[in-house]
């Protein structure tokens, strides 16, 4: 892809790219879990908030790892 030769333009898609495997990534695992995080969060219970942020720290090393 020759618009990616851009250092900036392929920075900024892949920064959108990860951002939304991010959303994909928190929406699946919401999706096959039985809790729902968004109650629990206005809760206020921290482990959910741990969990999710798990969730995104995982997906980040994923998406790090396929694009370099």
């Amino acid at each position: 892809m020759e618009f990616l030769d851009n250092e900036f333009v392929a920075t900024v898609v892949y920064a959108l790219l990860a951002l939304v495997l991010m959303f994909v990534g928190y929406k699946f695992f919401d999706f096959i879990t039985p809790y729902d995080f968004a109650k629990e969060i206005k809760e206020k219970n921290p482990a959910v908030g741990a969990v999710i942020a798990a969730i995104f720290i995982a997906v980040a090393i994923i998406i790090k790892a396929a694009i370099v």
